[in-house]
């Protein structure tokens, strides 16, 4: 097989896909996401995939946007037979989507059509998921709404946040990448259509919703902790700065006031709609991580609300 293959992707998730292809078939070009200013200093910082693509030797195409005639243009002239995408960050437009003559297939992380959208991960989590996977897919004009190639199903263990879960299926997606591409480049394999009645949505993650609402049952609280860690965390507010909560698990106790505070077992809780949600490790505002309980020893009003 010599298909000239183009790579799109961004985050660290992409990477086993990006080194997987590299080592298989070879790339023609890479495409990512321009440098984002970052850290304290914002200075500018290319992404994971940038910097490993770089590494490799291989050509970086960085468009503002691929709805332009110009990055379009550019694509073009590495005249692709195929491009794969593992969490590039941009819709492909239609021009994108019709140029490579084998399509474009997406490494998607979730067994569609359950979780379509930008934070499937951190969906699962949060809803309670048992199983999660990766489906690879020919993409379409839709959002995640393409036929299905193969998918890989793997169960979330009751203690994973969305950086685990995110690495593991990094890998199972790169390994199903690998396993179906000979089949469908052969033309051997037949895309099936996805079910649309089971369809459920993960919209991007924002900022705005990492405030913890005691007011909700530490179940659900608990799922938003794993859900949100690394990015964009959680957090509840104390005495006006904001406390980061980086684990916590649910203590099922007597009635407890939502919002009210309590020590479980040597360690700070805070009371919900349903039960206690238990802070094993926090990060205050302007400190590093902590234990709850290193917390706790820093915070002898806590009990009192002083």
């Amino acid at each position: 097989m010599n298909e000239r293959i183009v790579f799109m992707g961004s985050p660290e998730f992409a990477i086993p896909s990006l080194e997987a292809l590299y080592d298989k078939y070879g790339l023609v070009a890479v495409v990512t996401q321009p440098d984002r200013p970052a850290g304290r200093g914002r200075t500018l910082m290319p992404s994971a995939v940038k910097q490993r693509a770089l590494e490799l030797g291989l050509p970086v195409l960085q468009p503002v946007s691929l709805k332009k005639l110009s990055a379009v243009t550019e694509l073009a002239q590495y005249k692709p037979d195929l491009i794969v995408v593992a969490a590039f960050g941009q819709i492909l437009p239609k021009m994108v989507l019709e140029m490579p003559a084998k399509g474009c297939v997406n490494v998607h992380a979730s067994l569609l059509p359950r979780w379509r959208g930008a934070s499937p991960i951190q969906a699962a989590i949060a809803a309670g998921d048992n199983e999660t996977g990766v489906t690879i897919m020919l993409m379409n004009e839709g959002l995640d709404t393409g036929p299905i190639l193969a998918q890989r199903r793997v169960p979330i263990r009751p203690r994973t946040n969305a950086e685990e879960l995110s690495h593991q299926l990094a890998f199972l997606g790169a390994q199903a990448l690998i396993e179906v591409l000979p089949s469908y480049l052969s033309g051997m394999l037949a895309p099936l259509p996805q079910d649309g009645t089971n369809q459920t949505y993960a919209p991007m993650l924002k900022k705005e919703e990492a405030e913890l609402d005691f007011s909700k049952p530490a179940l659900e609280l608990d799922r938003k902790v794993r859900a949100f860690h690394p990015w964009p965390g959680t957090y509840f507010t104390l005495d006006g700065k904001r406390v980061k909560v980086l684990e916590a698990h649910v203590h099922d106790s007597f009635a407890s006031e939502p919002g009210e505070r309590y020590v479980v077992n040597g360690l700070p809780a805070i009371g919900t709609s349903e039960s206690f949600l238990v802070l094993d490790s926090l990060q205050p505002e302007g400190k590093k991580p902590m234990t709850g309980q290193a917390f706790l020893n820093g915070q002898p009003g806590w009990l009192d609300g002083e």
